[in-house]
């Protein structure tokens, strides 16, 4: 297999040609009454909601989840806040908090600082972040509430100054939200959490309904429905990225021990049946154990469906000539989460160019990153670590340009900026300069930039 099949063979479709599962697409001829593609059902979805408001978001979730809410019971209340507190165990309080305090350590350094510098003839030039006013943070349902995913949706907002940030997460057949995914909202510094999932989550937070305000950016993964929602949003809204199902390559020599690697493999297998899993190898030996070692484990789990469907899909071990050329498919295919399980991971660390998280070393197991080293497990999937970065404070930041200039500082730079505007055709531009180098103005001829 040539270089290109190979790729082609790992590499994963574009959000629009993912096929859905055939019992996604029979319950999704059932709800609409005609077959649809997820990104025809999501358009249907999306626009509803924009249109009708609550009676359509509140009709959306009385015929996908079978729940009858009114629009006082959309937002959790302080006194269910208060009941999940009640009801998680002290040992899973503590595992919260001390997630939470590992996440919000790493994210503290990320806060930018504004910036401010001199220009010509006195004046200043600088930059300040602004955060968004309002933010979604989505976190999924469905087969497990993501406790983490709240941590890490949140935590960055927290800590970018968002004034109001809203989670939404499904609610489940009696009504209520996780309480576990409730706390960690809370101890993230959430002030509000949505009890709808889906698209239609996604719809009322990019238009906003009666109840539910509109939000200026939505962050978080979710379902293929989901991340259809998200892009076809974007422009109304801010959109971090487009979080697809998960993803582990793991660059591996006969250094690794293959009980280790096919145990990190079948973490994200166990995700989703399109996660996808893949082990890239110069050692024959490695494959061959690894490869056995993954059947051996998928039987001993407990729940082996998902991660066995995901594997054989979307798992592939490859036996490559080198470790050269396992790093340069690797960054051919950037990958959410790569694990370099070889004799010197940092050696070969400057040589990553695409990756969502690297992770260096035997014991530095993905799931430790899922969960608690403090990094943000909400990474560019499907090949978009090329172009975008994990989640992290400025996700939620603006950069504004200041400009403070003088009279001074117009007579050194105008003449320039006047022939620039010349030369593109923009009279008008040209004049507003010549004015200021012409004496009108009370700064015209001096001045300072007060700063």
């Amino acid at each position: 297999m040539t270089r290109a099949e190979l790729l082609r063979a790992l590499q994963r479709p574009p959000l629009e040609e993912v096929e859905a599962d055939p019992q996604v697409l029979a319950r999704t001829e059932k709800l609409f009454g005609r077959p649809l593609t997820p990104a025809q059902a999501v358009d249907e979805i999306v626009d509803s909601v924009a249109r009708g408001g609550d009676e359509a978001l509140l009709a959306w979730v009385r015929r996908i989840d079978g729940l009858e809410l009114t629009p006082s019971e959309l937002f959790v209340s302080e006194d269910e806040w208060e009941a999940a507190y009640r009801h998680v165990k002290a040992p899973d309080l503590e595992a919260i908090r001390t997630a939470c305090e590992h996440i919000r350590a790493f994210h503290r350094r990320q806060v930018p600082r504004d910036w401010m510098m001199s220009g010509p003839g006195g004046s200043i030039l600088g930059q300040r972040y602004v955060p968004v006013e309002r933010a979604g943070v989505y976190v999924p349902g469905g087969r497990a509430p993501l406790a983490s995913s709240a941590l890490m949706g949140v935590v960055p907002a927290s800590l970018a100054g968002v004034e109001d940030i809203i989670v939404a997460t499904p609610a489940r057949p009696d009504k209520t939200v996780d309480p576990h995914v409730l706390v960690a909202a809370r101890e993230a510094g959430a002030h509000r959490v949505l009890r709808v999932g889906g698209a239609q989550a996604i719809a009322a937070l990019a238009y906003g309904t009666e109840t539910v305000p509109r939000v200026d950016k939505i962050v978080g993964p979710g379902n293929l429905f989901v991340a259809l929602a998200q892009r076809r949003v974007f422009g109304r809204v801010g959109i971090e990225s487009l979080p697809g199902p998960s993803e582990v390559l793991i660059i591996a020599d006969d250094t690794a021990d293959p009980d280790w690697v096919a145990a990190d493999l079948l973490s994200q297998a166990e995700h989703d049946p399109d996660a996808a899993a893949w082990l890239l190898t110069p050692s024959e030996a490695c494959a061959e154990a690894t490869a056995a070692a993954v059947e051996r484990q998928l039987a001993e789990l407990p729940h082996p469906d998902t991660a066995a469907a995901s594997w054989r899909r979307w798992g592939a071990i490859v036996v490559c000539r080198d470790l050269d050329e396992a790093v340069e498919l690797a960054n051919a295919i950037a990958p959410e989460h790569l694990e370099l399980m070889i004799a010197d991971p940092w050696r070969r660390l400057p040589d990553i160019r695409n990756a969502g998280a690297v992770f260096l070393g035997a014991a530095a197991t993905e799931p430790i990153g899922d969960y608690i080293a403090g990094p943000n497990h909400v990474l560019p999937t499907n090949g978009a670590a090329r172009f975008a970065s994990a989640l992290g404070v400025e996700s939620f930041l603006k950069r504004s340009s200041v400009i403070a200039y003088t009279g001074d500082g117009v007579a050194v730079t105008g003449p320039a900026a006047v022939r620039l505007a010349r030369l593109e055709g923009l009279e008008a531009h040209a004049r507003a300069v010549e004015r200021r180098l012409g004496g009108t103005g009370s700064q015209a001829k001096g001045g300072t930039a007060h700063g």
